[in-house]
């Protein structure tokens, strides 16, 4: 076996990749720190977010309190470094915080997260002032951010970006509308994608500038509350800027370098939100289990039929394998390596997991998984979005496809 691995790597050099030692060590055990993350974020979504889940899913309000709670607890903008007032957790910490939020509910775990959704570009490409200026007030007060990338004609094709920025003297206008922005109407400031050279022709590394903007600033105008199919503690709206004036010290990053900003950007917070599927898959998987070890029929306990039993291992596998995808992007971001590949792979089979397992928990649980009275109806819901947001899964696919093809070329 040793001769056919020299020889493979021989014949093959980039199919095995040189990594340090430490990632040829890695570790399933989480550390003093990592536990302690694990056991409050867990207690917290036991106490505060599984019992008002179904309230906010029914209102659609702003989960306010439950938010500043998990502030008061360091559970929010967890990235964000001590030299600007934060933990600075690394990204598996992270992940573990929002998995376990997720676990509770998603809708509020995405409220939570969109905060860090808007940070990452901030804290990967912003200059020290910008950092001071706008990751320092986030850890100083309960505020929210929103990342405005996405439109209505550009998803998943942020190449297409149509709003714009001009650069007048020392400052820049922009001009254009965002759609399906998370926090959006509540944000305390946004980070925003621009188109800021009109040429088709111009190279996506060299068109696009990307801001921070003040949400109150003049021409800045919310629009109303989606009223989603699932997710609805988290505020999702419009946005649009008309002649927002911004000052040159706002640009994140190079002016004309935003695309690469928001690219860099996804390898950090896609394997956040396969955490939260995570969260859903394991709670779908929890609720199936014990509905199973309760309900009888034909004389026993229905996990007892190897149907139901063949379900739950399936919702089993799903979760784990998930999370081993999600774990391994986030030990590569951590390490300082290109985690593109994983944390597509987790993204989308993150996506997968939370779906087929909200499916599979309803058929569990028969009649009663289709009525508002039990848990699990409302897991299907919120589960489609996570193969939509942050990256369809046809996207994903793109990209692992492509990340495969270079150890070829």
């Amino acid at each position: 076996m040793a001769l056919v691995g020299r020889i493979s790597r021989q014949l093959f050099p980039r199919l095995y990749p040189v990594v340090s030692s430490s990632a040829r060590n890695i570790s399933f055990n989480l550390n003093d720190q990592q536990t302690e993350i694990l056991e409050t974020t867990r207690k917290f979504t036991l106490d505060e977010v599984v019992p008002t889940a179904a309230h906010y899913d029914e209102t659609g309000d702003y989960p306010w309190e439950v938010l500043q709670k998990a502030f008061d607890l360091g559970l929010m903008n967890t990235t964000i470094s001590e030299d600007y007032g934060g933990l600075g957790l690394s990204l598996l910490e992270a992940c573990i915080v929002q998995e376990e939020i997720g676990f509770g509910c998603t809708g509020i775990a995405t409220a939570l997260g969109g905060n860090s959704l808007a940070e990452s570009p901030v804290i990967i490409a912003g200059s020290h002032e910008l950092k001071k200026k706008y990751l320092g007030r986030m850890t100083e007060e309960l505020l929210v951010a929103a990342y405005g990338v996405t439109e209505p004609s550009a998803g998943s094709d942020v190449a297409s970006t149509r709003t714009s920025s001009r650069k007048i003297g020392d400052d820049y206008v922009i001009n254009g509308s965002k759609m399906w922005i998370t926090n959006c109407g509540h944000a305390n400031w946004f980070f925003v994608f621009t188109r800021s050279d009109p040429d088709p022709k111009c190279p996506a590394a060299k068109a696009f500038t990307a801001f921070v903007v003040d949400a109150d600033s003049p021409g800045v105008t919310v629009g109303r509350k989606e009223w989603n199919m699932g997710q609805r503690a988290s505020d999702t709206r419009g946005v649009t800027f008309d002649e927002v004036v911004v000052p040159a010290d706002n640009v994140v990053g190079e002016p004309g370098g935003g695309f690469k900003v928001a690219m860099k950007c996804f390898d950090k917070t896609r394997p956040t939100v396969g955490a939260m599927s995570l969260g859903l898959a394991r709670r779908a998987l929890d609720e199936a289990t014990k509905y199973s070890m309760e309900r009888k029929t034909m004389g026993k306990q229905i996990f007892k039929h190897q149907a139901v039993l063949f379900m739950l291992s399936d919702m089993a596998m799903r979760y784990e394998l998930a999370k081993l995808a999600v774990w391994r992007s986030c030990a590569d971001y951590d390490e300082g390596r290109r985690n593109t590949y994983y944390a597509s792979i987790g993204k989308l089979y993150g996506a997968i997991a939370a779906n087929k397992n909200a499916s599979d928990s309803v058929q569990v649980f028969g009649g009663n998984g289709y009525n508002k009275d039990y848990p699990v109806e409302k897991l299907m819901r919120d589960a489609k979005i996570f193969q939509i947001y942050e990256g369809t899964d046809q996207i994903q696919k793109l990209i692992i496809g492509r990340e495969h093809m270079t150890k070829y070329f």
